[in-house]
């Protein structure tokens, strides 16, 4: 069965269609022309916007940082935990502040030192942003595996089951979100620790994963709902119907394959609201606490020293303006790539 991306790009890449055809096609071995498939296409266009190449690379820079702290920490020589202002009393003042300039940045602490603790910020960031951004993968990946699955079948069902979740979706999507974040972050952590005790890194980590995938997965739901309610009705998707295919081959042949290009472009602009989400928390207090470097731990501690240590604050926000600039630029060029159209 044929889906209209796979129509379309035929189309497009035959010879013999005008210029566009001729301009995509490709010389075979035998010296004919050869169309190209939707996904090299695809990669050919997003290759040319130089814009998003230069995000994706600062994009994966960040992640490959992320990844690799262990190892960047053990050629650094130093960690996010040592109490280095103790080791060295000549890295604090009088006041318990870098006692040398700028934060007391130099070449034995790249970035400078912590007030107070005297740990060492380099370390800190490094390992706050291989938390954060592991948080946020995992509510991006589980959020778009919830929304593909419950709005393509509301959209293919119809009927009562597409009412249903659709007013399940419009209930949800009247919480605030932020708000909500604030307000279920402690009940979720009470139900696997007791008030009482002291509260696991692990047991936060995972409360933040469900608190942002509960109320994160309903706008992805309702825009392919959406795709999937008018793709349902188009000829290929009742041709593979009076064949005789499954609705589960349908859904996996016929309807998948043409939401590809939502939810990749979704992707790229949720995981940054989930980090920049993630940093919040942790900035007011119910998400990652110390002494576990986070990125929004980060900016609570330079609320505290930013009158007398701006420098402080200077990496962690230079950081995540940069990291999410650059996602939500990638997002613009992924869209482009695979709708040209759009940015029309």
């Amino acid at each position: 069965m044929t889906s209209p991306s796979q129509t379309a790009a035929t189309k497009s890449d035959t010879p013999g269609l005008g210029p566009e055809g001729l301009k995509k096609g490709k010389k075979g071995k035998g010296g004919e022309l050869t169309g190209r498939s939707p996904g090299r296409l695809m990669w050919t266009r997003f290759k040319r916007d130089r814009t998003g190449v230069v995000c994706a690379i600062v994009v994966l820079a960040f992640f490959v940082v992320a990844a690799l702290a262990p190892v960047i920490g053990a050629l650094y020589g130093k960690d996010p935990y040592t109490l280095y202002g103790n080791e060295n009393p000549d890295l604090l003042d009088e006041f318990a502040y870098p006692a040398g300039p700028n934060g007391g940045m130099s070449g034995e602490h790249w970035f400078g030192i912590e007030p107070t603790l005297g740990r060492d910020v380099f370390m800190q960031l490094i390992y706050g942003i291989r938390m954060s951004l592991g948080i946020s993968v995992a509510v991006t990946v589980l959020t778009v595996l919830t929304g593909i699955v419950i709005g393509v079948t509301a959209g293919y069902l119809g009927g009562k089951s597409d009412f249903f979740i659709s007013r399940v979706i419009d209930f949800l999507l009247a919480f605030p979100s932020q708000l909500t974040f604030v307000a279920f972050m402690p009940v979720v952590v009470a139900l696997f620790v007791s008030p009482g005790d002291e509260t696991p890194t692990y047991v936060r980590v995972c409360a933040l994963i469900i608190v942002q995938w509960a109320l994160g997965w309903m706008g992805l739901a309702r825009l392919l709902r959406g795709q999937v309610l008018s793709l349902r009705e188009r000829e290929f998707v009742e041709a593979a119907r009076i064949t005789g295919a499954s609705p589960w081959r349908i859904i996996r042949k016929e309807l998948l394959p043409n939401v590809v290009t939502p939810v990749l472009v979704q992707s790229t602009y949720m995981l940054p609201l989930f980090v920049t989400a993630e940093a919040g928390l942790s900035y007011l207090g119910v998400g990652i606490v110390e002494p576990t470097p986070d990125w929004g731990r980060l900016f609570q501690a330079a609320a505290v020293y930013y009158e007398n240590d701006p420098t402080f604050l200077l990496f962690p926000a230079a950081a995540m303006v940069i990291f999410v600039l650059c996602f939500n630029l990638l997002g613009d060029s992924v869209r482009d790539a695979f709708d040209p159209k759009s940015g029309r």
